[in-house]
């Protein structure tokens, strides 16, 4: 059965030329033309992706994204965006979204994204994961959580799949492009490594602003990052 993806676009025009690369591919499509449109069919029908535009009136892409989420829904999420900066592409990954396409796109890019996703359907966690214990850190990986001393961080999914990779492998020095295979499935040259420093940065925060003790996350300069367990590093 032909995979089903969602393109959610307010323009026309971009929903019928992101419908005929993929039509190509083989893939069975749907369109919806604004965000309230998008929640609609997405909460209703069963999608294995969704290409999201990020600048739409009234319910805009991000809104979409933090809804779908909100429900649970493990749909694969690809934002559109034509903005560059590093924060704005970051805010989407923090709202839920698996990755992000910046206007204009190159059909080959767009195509070699979505099967990223696509071959990346579930989360990187499953039900053998096991819970960790770092002094007084504690992650639940079948809850998505965090602890610092029994007080709850909030962290994004993508912070705590971050954070957990590491904590499973804490000798290990993880590059960003290591990360970015493992947590987004998608090939390097299609991600800016600059958006993990972002996410590392914003998970220290949290953890530190809960009360942990230590830098959970040291920094190996010039090759990436590795999980701490000792108090005082």
């Amino acid at each position: 059965m032909a995979e089903r993806i969602l393109i959610v676009d307010d323009e026309r025009k971009m929903r019928q030329l992101i419908g005929l690369y993929l039509t190509e591919e083989g893939y069975e499509l749907d369109e919806a033309s604004s965000g309230a449109e998008a929640i609609h069919k997405a909460t209703r029908q069963s999608y294995d992706a969704i290409i999201l535009d990020i600048m739409m009136p009234r319910t805009d892409g991000w809104e979409v994204c933090r809804r779908l989420r909100i429900t649970g829904s493990p749909i694969g999420v690809l934002i559109l965006t034509a903005k560059t900066e590093v924060e704005d592409r970051v805010k989407g990954l923090d709202l839920g979204a698996d990755d992000y396409l910046v206007k204009p796109f190159a059909p080959e890019e767009l195509i070699a994204r979505v099967k990223a996703l696509l071959r990346r359907k579930t989360s990187p966690l499953n039900e053998e994961s096991a819970e960790i214990t770092a002094g007084v850190l504690f992650i639940q990986p079948d809850r998505y959580s965090v602890k610092v001393a029994g007080q709850s961080v909030d962290l994004t999914a993508k912070e705590f799949e971050i954070l957990y990779l590491m904590a499973t492998h804490p000798e290990r020095v993880y590059t960003r492009e290591n990360v970015i295979e493992q947590i987004w499935a998608i090939d390097r040259e299609w991600q800016d490594p600059r958006t993990i420093d972002t996410h590392i940065k914003n998970i220290r925060t949290k953890l530190k602003k809960a009360g942990l003790p230590f830098n959970p996350i040291n920094t190996v300069w010039g090759v990436g990052y590795t999980f701490n367990t000792t108090e005082g590093k």
